[in-house]
């Protein structure tokens, strides 16, 4: 059995996607693959520009800091501001906005420990890629069945 780390945040790493800001803390390779925890920065009025996505195999909790990030969960808006906390359950299809007017930062635990930096670092390069437009649906897919997710199908046109 792996030992688990005996340092305070062992997998200090900041991953930048675009504006997004996300600082790792522990991954599952210290936590026996319990858990992976990071900060999310998002700055104001920011929108995500992945695609909505489910978690196939674990769940997301979200803890608000500063500001208030608005996900949406199975097409319901949810706010999430300082003190308040969120479990977005697998299978649960979610994306996340920054409408305020005010910098958002969040701590979130995923658990169990699938999804870590590498998914961060290959999704940073697949938007990265793409010079400010949408990125490419395909290796968007690609990225997140590699990490435990799937990509939700396109909101139908009204």
């Amino acid at each position: 059995m792996h030992q688990c780390a005996t340092r305070v945040n062992p997998s200090e790493e900041i991953i930048k996607i675009g504006p997004l800001e996300i600082r790792f803390l522990l991954t599952g390779d210290d936590s026996n693959g319990s858990v992976s925890v990071f900060e999310f920065r998002v700055p104001a009025g920011q929108k995500l520009v992945a695609p909505a996505h489910m978690n196939d195999a674990y769940e997301e909790m979200l803890y608000g800091i500063e500001g208030v990030l608005t996900w949406t969960v199975n097409g319901t808006p949810i706010d999430v501001g300082p003190g308040q906390a969120l479990c977005i359950p697998r299978g649960a299809v979610h994306r996340f906005d920054n409408l305020g007017s005010e910098d958002v930062k969040q701590l979130v635990v995923i658990s169990p420990a699938i999804m870590g930096p590498a998914y961060f670092r290959e999704a940073a390069e697949v938007i990265g890629a793409t010079a400010g437009g949408p990125p490419d649906r395909a290796k968007m897919m690609e990225v997140f069945r590699r990490h435990g997710m799937t990509v939700a199908p396109p909101p139908p046109a009204e």
